[in-house]
């Protein structure tokens, strides 16, 4: 993954290849995210992965996240070997103009979300625009999400 975010999509034109957007924290990888991540990578020939900036994540879930820095999460995602391309957020993305940046940079066939996710229809809509589609590829398990472990963690002292 040496190569940059335009240096991607402009390949990824060339070659004809369909194209699967993810997003999230990835903060403490476990199996749900896995699994997840296996059921987006099946949507299309590529998938790319848009992990929220430190700042975004400390906006998200408050002081004492992410526990992982943004450069951490992305090397660990990457160990993975299972997204064709990771990269990070802008710390400004919070608003419905920021994703619609987004997704006109990338133009994903899919954005793939767990059932979860928040703000659905918002993000249907502007996929929409572009010709592209969401797809719930994952049923939410909540005894694996981070924030259950990271808080079970604490309760134990580590």
């Amino acid at each position: 993954m040496n190569q940059d975010l335009d240096s991607f999509l402009a390949d990824r034109i060339k070659k004809k290849k369909t194209l699967t957007l993810v997003t999230g924290v990835f903060d403490l990888l476990h199996e749900e995210h896995h699994l997840f991540l296996s059921k987006a990578k099946q949507l299309g020939d590529l998938l790319i992965v848009g992990i929220e900036s430190d700042a975004r994540v400390k906006q998200m879930k408050g002081d004492g996240r992410p526990l992982n820095n943004q450069e951490r999460r992305l090397e660990n995602l990457s160990k993975w070997d299972m997204a064709d391309f990771i990269f990070i957020l802008p710390e400004h993305f919070s608003k419905p103009d920021d994703h619609r940046q987004l997704i006109a940079k990338i133009r994903p066939n899919f954005m793939a979300v767990s059932s979860h996710t928040k703000f659905v229809r918002e993000k249907e809509m502007i996929l929409s625009e572009f010709s592209a589609k969401l797809v719930v590829v994952h049923d939410f398990n909540p005894e694996f999400s981070s924030s259950k472990i990271i808080a079970n963690l604490k309760k134990k002292g580590l």
